[in-house]
């Protein structure tokens, strides 16, 4: 288990204000927003792999959109009634990060869900990358 100091330390304000604070960065202000290469977003703070850029599309929304994660599994989704809105909020199971929520408008041909997730609860692991990095098993969902 990561201590909270040590994530302040190896954090930016921003990603541990996200992931620990369930805060939510700026709409368009995130880096993965408008970024469409290949590979996988892994949890920033613990590295478990989340979501495929082929499942990732622009719902205009300002945060990066998914139609699903790599494993139902690697998710935690929790009730969220703050902002006086109710919601499902997604975390990730084993770091229990905030990344954000699921809505039922996505694609329905994709099976109707978005994912919302901020920019600053993920790492881009390109698909070149993905073998030196420890997930090379993923590197057949590009083949």
């Amino acid at each position: 288990m990561v201590k909270k100091d040590d994530l302040k330390h190896r954090l930016t304000p921003e990603q541990y204000a996200v992931t620990q604070k369930a805060a939510t960065e700026a709409p368009f202000s995130g880096e993965y927003d408008n970024f469409y290469k290949d590979g996988i977003y892994v949890d920033v703070v613990s590295g478990e792999p989340l979501f495929s850029s082929k499942d990732k599309y622009d719902a205009g929304c300002g945060w990066p959109s998914f139609t699903k994660p790599i494993s139902q599994e690697s998710l935690q989704k929790d009730l969220d009634l703050s902002h006086g809105m109710i919601r499902e909020e997604v975390r990730s199971k084993e770091a229990r990060s905030h990344l954000g929520h699921v809505f039922s408008d996505g694609p329905k041909e994709a099976g109707g869900q978005r994912y919302c997730i901020n920019s600053a609860a993920l790492k881009f692991i390109p698909v070149d990358e993905l073998e030196k990095a420890g997930y090379g098993k993923y590197k057949q969902v590009f083949d």
